[in-house]
């Protein structure tokens, strides 16, 4: 017995990713291989990320798996089905079940067993995982008690069992199975686009907090960590395995907890270990305190949620945290020599232009190093996917089709957002260079800016005379 497991992303294939040349390992499955594995179970890991989807299948052909595990995320999706009809359409195949894990397979579960899909592992996937392929193996009548997955039955109808519970101890699980992948082309990848590369690493599970727009389909609104010492003790075997430029921890708050933290930097430097690190946290759970130990144990970059500059907004989204705030620990970061980035989503139901003009006020005034800017979208099984439900505006193929391309009502139309994330952009980088003396640069960013503005104007009088 074997399973295959991969994830469906094909970074050859997506000329967006291309241009952006940042990929990470696959974790989630380089969990579920390491669980895997130290129960007994063979598993090959088939990292699509460098690869192509015709050597993937001619792999499936060759090697015949007895269970094929992949994870889809809303990006994959399309990916993954195209595998899935593969699968099903070939005589070679007949006999491998396909088994799929992610984010994507929670609110979905109909269409991914409706397009062939065998089994759907939802949320956690170690133990589902471990007791689904045990029962196919050696009692399969078991199946409809295992806690957390969906099957089609024996009458061809859709059924998803009980939740299963989350792994409270998750110092019980052993480190991601890097080793079953070539990391060092990440690695290289990195270094040759961007000057330095970076590894991946998890040390928390869920999240407490209850942002609307954000989806917790895997590991739901909980808050669950790994202790320090088990987290140094991975960090230590990447050094000597990996020797890596900076670490990217992928917790959604890595200073939720500030005992945690302190314990953290304490067991760094009782083992002499200091390594560059990146993370993402909240300005609410940050103090100059809590700065100042992310310095010393390697912090060259957080980034601190905001979405937007406007209170309101920030209200309507449920992120529970001061704009004020925000800005304050972006600049005290910078202070302490911490690179300061943010996130900014512009389009959310109930923004105006008033509040596009004061996330460009925050970040004028914040002065970042760097932001990331995108137009809202729902996914579904959010808070905001309820919300708009019944205002979408798209009628889209589910097979061929991902949330991000779904649309609704909003206060202007899509267009006008998207010249006000271009204004806003320019507006920035206009301020920047402004700021800098590259006054060339600027005059540019402030021309371009001005058109979007225009662009803005003309899109909400469209709308206004449209509706």
């Amino acid at each position: 017995m074997k399973v295959l497991l991969t994830h469906g992303y094909f970074l050859k294939e997506d000329e967006k990713e291309q241009a952006i040349l940042k990929p990470y390992p696959p974790l989630g499955i380089l969990y579920i291989s390491a669980f895997l594995e130290q129960s007994g179970i063979t598993t090959e890991v088939f990292d699509s990320t460098f690869s192509e989807k015709r050597l993937l299948k001619a792999h499936l052909i060759k090697e015949k798996p007895k269970y094929l595990a992949i994870y889809v995320n809303l990006m994959t999706k399309v990916n993954v089905l195209e595998i899935i009809r593969f699968v099903k359409n070939s005589d070679e195949l007949s006999h491998t079940k396909v088994i799929l894990g992610g984010p994507e397979v929670t609110y979905n579960t109909d269409g991914f067993l409706n397009h062939g899909a065998d089994f759907l592992v939802i949320g956690e996937g170690e133990e589902t995982m471990l007791e689904l392929v045990t029962s196919l193996e050696n009692q399969p009548e078991q199946i409809p008690m295992i806690d957390g997955i969906a099957y089609k039955d024996q009458e061809g109808n859709n059924r998803t069992t009980s939740k299963r519970t989350k792994i409270k101890g998750i110092d019980q699980l052993p480190m991601p199975n890097r080793q079953a992948i070539d990391l060092h082309k990440y690695l290289d990848l990195w270094k040759n686009a961007h000057g330095s590369n970076a590894i991946s690493i998890s040390t928390m599970r869920g999240c407490p907090y209850t942002c609307k727009w954000c989806s917790r389909a895997v590991y739901g609104l909980s808050y669950r960590r790994r202790s320090p010492v088990k987290v140094v003790d991975e960090l230590e075997w990447i050094q000597k395995t990996y020797n890596p430029d900076t670490l990217w921890f992928v917790d959604d708050v890595f200073t939720v907890s500030h005992k945690w933290l302190e314990e953290f930097n304490s067991t760094l430097k009782e083992r002499n270990l200091k390594i560059a690190y990146e993370c993402i946290t909240r300005a609410d759970r940050m103090n100059e305190d809590v700065i100042r130990m992310m310095k010393e144990s390697g912090c060259f970059r957080v980034w601190i949620g905001a979405e937007s500059g406007s209170q309101k907004v920030i209200d309507l989204m449920d992120r529970r945290v001061d704009v004020q705030k925000v800005r304050e620990m972006i600049i005290l970061a910078r202070k302490h020599g911490i690179e300061a980035g943010t996130f900014i989503m512009i389009g959310y139901p109930g923004e105006t232009e008033s509040d596009i003009e004061e996330t460009i006020h925050h970040l004028k005034s914040s002065n970042p190093d760097h932001f990331t800017i995108t137009v809202a979208y729902p996914i579904k099984g959010t808070e905001l996917y309820q919300e708009v439900e019944a205002l979408q505006t798209t009628e889209l193929e589910w097979s061929t089709s991902s949330d991000r391309d779904i649309d609704f009502e909003r206060t202007y139309s899509r267009d006008y957002y998207g010249h006000a994330l271009r204004r806003v952009i320019s507006e920035v980088h206009y301020f920047k260079n402004k700021e800098s003396g590259n006054i060339t640069a600027a005059a540019k960013f402030k021309i371009k800016s001005l058109l979007s503005k225009v662009g803005m104007k003309w899109e909400k009088m469209k709308y206004i005379n449209h509706a």
